[in-house]
């Protein structure tokens, strides 16, 4: 990075943090920290109102700003495509900001750059599903979650999962301490800390109803945070599965959260899996028909066949 970009970057990182000291901005930018004081001494010199606290750090005074940003045609793209990103996928408030925002920065944009991102990015389009009732629920939840989350409020609702438990229910009530949100395969989730099951769990808003927030407040841990969070991994089942060359185009497509390996051979492929419980797989499997066959463990492939006869009772 060279010294003009530094002193920029410099300006951009006051302006997100508030205060920094010469070591936090020397290690930012792998330098020396007599480096960041010539870069602050300059930026002085050149009328950015720097103020410096001994003991504290660097700060831009209150007010300042900087003049209008310039980008390019490739960063204009990417800024709009964001905005329609948001706008399909967040919830209304920040739909509604998403296009607020696209109409600052398309009129900022000089008349070439806005026309040659306009016309690149009418060759991209994000597509979506119709707003069906679903969608349109999950939305508002997403929205009432967000804002729980800011505020460290408790939320409770009712939650069905897609496994039943042992006695065969698939219905619960939840009071959830909502610690983040998390955009996953297409569909919104939500993580927090379960008074149920007194630990962290994750519940998609597609699978909520009754959605009520709570007054009862809460304190997010401080060794939380959602950037690094990893969830346990509880998956040790193997689930090994032939698929019939015809159809194995269409089976590596369908990208299963719970596939492990893909090997080809020349029965097909083998397709191996994790989960938690074979039954997780079962809907997959016999969508498939006939073009796929389970080969391990014995007790799905049992579970399979029974399921099988069922139908064919049916039919």
């Amino acid at each position: 990075m060279n010294k003009t970009d530094r002193m920029l970057a410099i300006v951009l990182e006051l302006q997100r943090n508030k205060v920094l000291r010469a070591e936090d901005l020397a290690a930012k930018f792998e330098t020396s920290v007599r480096t960041i004081y010539r870069d602050i001494q300059a930026l002085s010199e050149a009328g950015v109102s720097v103020i410096g606290a001994p003991g504290q750090g660097y700060s831009l005074m209150d007010g300042y700003f900087l003049p209008p940003v310039s980008f390019t045609v490739e960063e204009a793209v990417t800024l709009l495509i964001g905005t329609d990103f948001i706008e399909q996928w967040f919830d209304t408030d920040y739909s509604h900001k998403s296009r607020t925002s696209r109409r600052k920065i398309e009129v900022i944009l000089p008349e070439p750059i806005r026309s040659e991102a306009s016309r690149i990015r009418k060759s991209f389009r994000l597509f979506t599903l119709a707003e069906d009732i679903v969608r349109i629920q999950e939305k508002a939840y997403l929205e009432a979650i967000r804002r729980a989350i800011l505020e460290e409020r408790k939320v409770s609702f009712r939650y069905s999962k897609r496994i039943a438990e042992v006695d065969g229910n698939r219905q619960s009530v939840r009071t959830v301490a909502p610690y983040g949100l998390v955009f996953h395969q297409g569909a919104w989730v939500l993580i927090g800390h379960c008074e149920l099951r007194q630990d962290i769990r994750h519940f998609r808003l597609s699978r909520m109803t009754e959605l009520i927030d709570l007054e009862d407040q809460f304190k997010q841990p401080a060794d939380f945070h959602l950037d690094v969070y990893q969830p346990s991994d509880d998956r040790n089942v193997t689930v090994g599965i032939l698929v019939q060359p015809d159809i194995a185009d269409k089976v590596r497509e369908s990208n299963n959260f719970y596939l492990e390996t893909i090997e080809d051979h020349t029965e097909g492929l083998l397709m191996t899996f994790r989960v938690r419980q074979p039954d997780e797989l079962l809907h997959f499997v016999l969508g498939w028909g006939a073009g796929v066959v389970v080969l391990e463990p014995e007790s799905f492939r049992q579970r399979v066949r029974t399921e099988l006869e069922k139908t064919l009772k049916r039919y």
